[in-house]
């Protein structure tokens, strides 16, 4: 066996145990969910027994994990350097665990439109928390004020602005693929 082969295959019955144990499983626990015998599966965690694609089919789903994520490899590039946008004072992170989630760190520095015509709205979904400052997040006809660390999250059909209320405040956004499409080159 190829050395990168022990290692996906020591990382994925390091997976296996350390799933069962969040659960707060036994081993006898997961070996009846998975329809193994409890030495099998110890065999197995412990690197004493051969593991078969069949095993690790439905020790996934006695685990509620897919196939893919028990035995994906470890990624190098863990560590992300954001895409700055200074105009609007902004940074951006691509979730590489999703490249349909977008994580965004923005400075605001004026309060939201009193227009209600000047909302948007647009399919997707939208998590932000206050980092510093005060924001004011407007939905529909609602006016939320928000301090820092308490957060928001809402359907962007609902039409909808932030901006921040009597100086600059941060926010960390986090916007699904529909969401971010709509405010790439915003402001807010």
């Amino acid at each position: 066996m190829k050395q990168e082969d022990e290692d996906l295959d020591s990382l994925v019955r390091k997976r296996i145990r350390a799933l069962r144990v969040a659960q707060g499983w036994s081993l006898e626990e997961l070996a009846t969910r998975a329809r193994l015998s409890q030495s099998s599966l110890s065999r197995i965690e412990n690197g004493r027994r051969r593991l078969a694609l069949d095993q690790l089919v439905t020790l996934a789903r006695a685990l509620d994990t897919s196939l893919d994520q028990l035995v994906e490899t470890a990624i190098d590039d863990v560590v992300t350097s954001p895409m700055i946008d200074a105009t609007h004072g902004s940074m951006r992170w691509p979730i590489k665990g999703d490249p349909g989630m977008t994580v965004m760190r923005q400075r605001l520095t004026e309060p939201p439109p009193d227009n209600p015509a000047r909302m948007r709205a647009h399919p997707g979904r939208e998590w932000l928390v206050v980092l510093s400052g005060t924001a004011i997040l407007m939905l529909g006809h609602r006016r939320f004020r928000l301090e820092p660390n308490q957060a928001a999250e809402f359907p962007t059909m609902m039409p909808h602005a932030i901006g921040s209320d009597g100086g600059p405040c941060e926010i960390l956004g986090i916007f699904d693929r529909d969401a971010r499409r709509s405010h790439q080159g915003d402001t807010t």
